[in-house]
């Protein structure tokens, strides 16, 4: 993924070992990358990778299909609901 001038908006300055540093300029060397694109290439699908583990719920295709008629045939409310319910203040 080469950056090109016009999709560099950010900076972002990060202190490592020189160890690290090291290793990460080899790595990216071997991969024929500049190491700003290493790192990116390496971050950014990790970035993802949580966002995606954070915010989306993935249920099989049965459990779907139970969410779906659920919410078209919800049940009716229950004691326990209604009591619920009694019990919130007027004002919401």
């Amino acid at each position: 993924m080469p950056r090109t001038a016009d999709n560099k908006t950010e900076r972002y300055q990060l202190r490592i070992p020189p160890t690290q540093k090291a290793m990460i300029a080899r790595a990216a060397a071997l991969s024929n990358m500049d190491m700003a694109d290493f790192i990116l290439n390496k971050i950014v699908p990790e970035a993802e990778a949580v966002i995606q583990a954070a915010e989306v719920e993935t249920v099989s295709n049965r459990d779907f299909i139970r969410i779906l008629d659920l919410l078209e045939h919800p049940p009716k409310p229950n004691a326990k609901l209604r009591a619920a319910i009694s019990a919130l203040p007027d004002t919401l």
